[in-house]
């Protein structure tokens, strides 16, 4: 018997003295993160803000095995913010989509959630209409046949693993009904335990045919920023479910299967978001390594193919950089790559790295 099937459904219960000093340990950190963000000013913040969203579209999305393309991600979201930086390229639709329902949830997380707006962001996330191959019902809940229940696995097709069934297509309208007017209304619970709460609900429910996860990982965003009291997002926790995604489908399988009790799971959970919060100083250590880099390049002449290529090494380059890239990423000839990265060498802000490779690779200079 899965928890959708016990007689007080869905009224769930935890032990909040268990939980006391691990959400006391994780609000100190979320105050003490957003506020040496807020001492930065806004350029430095804004870019935050970027490196976060785009670490939680590509993580959330890593997490069902989908693989994204970074720059398209993070040009997107760039351009929703208004950003006008260096490097920007054209993203695609299912892209775009994902980031308009990241977005949406974030940066409007004071509004109201309702079925339409989940149908919103269902279709944005698969606006040809299928999963794959596999066509399914978009903007709206799925309508499976009783004798083809909804089950929640993971793993490589032919090799997956089913965690758990959800409640049948017929129970959707009354289940939905139920979790938009909690999550809707002023409960009295702790915004952390509620983004916990929110998050394992949906996932429960299920009521899309595909992207449920996703979703649910969005509304506990959503839930986190009223915890945070602000659309600004300094850390991912998409990112750190990545990172513990063995155990989060492990945690998840065993709440299913147990009482309504899901303490355990919201102390996975907080540790899981205390060590999402931890990791925002390597990110802040980025960006603020980026800002000082962009200082020194303001003083040089660069041309936009150097400016595309910079920024792209800053934003953590796959592999070794050599002119056969260079050449490559900015469509330009192995001769201009060559000339540009001389230039560069010229103006000391590149410098060739020491190594064995056949093929000679550069780095930016160290200006610490």
């Amino acid at each position: 018997m899965y928890i959708h099937q016990l007689s007080d459904w869905p009224n769930f219960v935890w032990n909040k003295e268990k939980l006391t000093d691990l959400l006391a340990k994780v609000r100190n950190l979320q105050g003490r993160l957003i506020g040496r963000m807020e001492s930065l000013g806004f350029p430095l913040q804004t870019e935050a803000v970027l490196e976060n969203l785009t670490l939680d579209v590509l993580k959330s999305n890593e997490i069902e095995g989908e693989l994204l393309d970074a720059h398209q991600v993070r040009s997107s979201i760039a351009r929703r913010l208004g950003m006008d930086i260096a490097g920007l390229v054209p993203a695609d639709r299912h892209v775009e989509g994902i980031v308009d329902m990241m977005l949406d949830a974030t940066q409007r997380y004071n509004e109201l959630l309702t079925d339409e707006r989940l149908y919103g962001w269902h279709a944005a996330m698969f606006p040809a209409g299928r999963s794959g191959m596999y066509k399914i019902v978009v903007g709206g809940w799925r309508n499976n046949a009783p004798n083809d229940p909804m089950q929640v696995v993971s793993g490589a097709m032919g090799r997956e693993k089913v965690h758990f069934e959800a409640p049948a297509a017929a129970r959707l309208p009354q289940e939905m009904r139920w979790f938009l007017d909690w999550f809707n209304s002023d409960t009295g619970t702790d915004g952390v335990i509620k983004a916990a709460i929110a998050h394992l609900w949906l996932v429960t429910i299920h009521p899309f045919d595909d992207g449920n996860g996703r979703i649910s990982r969005t509304i506990a965003d959503m839930q986190l920023a009223r915890a945070d009291g602000m659309a600004q997002r300094f850390y991912s926790m998409s990112a750190q479910i990545r990172i513990e995604r063995k155990g989060y489908y492990e945690i998840l399988e065993q709440t299913q299967k147990g009482t309504l009790d899901v303490t355990d799971w919201i102390e996975w959970f907080l540790n899981c978001l205390e060590q999402a919060l931890l990791a925002a100083s390597n990110t802040l250590s980025g960006v603020l390594r980026k800002a000082k880099y962009w200082e020194l390049f303001k003083t040089k002449n660069l041309n936009e193919r150097q400016i595309l290529m910079l920024n792209k090494v800053l934003d953590g380059f796959d592999g070794k950089l050599t002119t056969a890239k260079w050449a490559k990423i900015a469509k330009c000839s192995q001769d201009t790559a060559l000339r540009d990265i001389n230039d560069l060498i010229e103006q000391a802000l590149l410098e060739k790295e020491v190594g064995g490779s056949r093929s000679t690779s550069y780095g930016l200079v160290d200006i610490a």
